[in-house]
């Protein structure tokens, strides 16, 4: 049986990256950095912050060509000290909320969101 393998990457496909960037920004109150893509049109990415050299997984947000965001089947949760913390920014941010903080019994609590792409989003947190 081989070694369990932490999620080490993720990617949220978009249309608009301006306003992605802008609503991620806003409801996690953080700052994306502006990642060289690999060579080709059209092609853009910002990262999520993250340390390759520490447990989680970092991410990206990426616009491609021929991948279209929304009406997918990866959700990625965020993890949080309180969900509800930053599904009070999603609205304001330009989102909408798909399930409010709700109880996963003693695995905490989740919170589902739309984006700007119309990506499904999930906040965790254990309060």
């Amino acid at each position: 049986m081989s070694a369990k393998k932490p999620i080490v990457w993720f990617e949220i496909y978009v249309d608009n990256m301006e306003r992605a960037s802008k609503f991620y920004e806003s409801v996690m109150d953080i700052k994306l950095e502006t990642l060289l893509a690999p060579s080709g049109d059209g092609f853009q990415m910002k990262s999520f912050p993250g340390d390759m050299e520490r447990y989680g997984a970092s991410g990206a947000l990426v616009k491609m060509e021929g991948v279209n965001p929304g009406e997918n089947s990866t959700v990625v949760y965020f993890g949080s000290e309180d969900c509800i913390t930053e599904e009070r920014r999603v609205k304001n941010a330009g989102g909408k909320i798909f399930k409010p903080k709700m109880s996963i019994g003693e695995y905490g609590f989740i919170t589902l969101f739309f984006d700007t792409e119309g990506n499904m989003v999930g906040l965790h947190s254990m309060k």
